[in-house]
């Protein structure tokens, strides 16, 4: 298999495993904020669901990028 394959399928499993965690974590959650953008505000969600969410989304756009081809392409060796 290729090494670029089994890293996007580990980081889909991984991350598809924490979100179903997070799910379960929060089913009994009471504090919950509402978050403004711009323009508009967002229906009111949980605070754990909220900060889950955007562990889960960096450690997904983290297993995208490699360190290694960056160092190299930069020269950062």
């Amino acid at each position: 298999m290729n090494l670029s394959l089994k890293k996007i399928l580990n980081s889909l499993f991984f991350n598809s495993s924490l979100l179903l965690m997070l799910v379960i974590g929060i089913q009994n959650s009471d504090n919950k904020t509402k978050i403004n953008f711009f323009i508009n505000e967002s229906v009111e969600l949980p605070v754990s669901f909220i900060l889950g969410i955007s562990f889960i989304s960096g450690s997904i756009v983290g297993g995208f990028v490699s360190i290694n081809g960056i160092s190299k392409k930069y020269n950062l060796e």
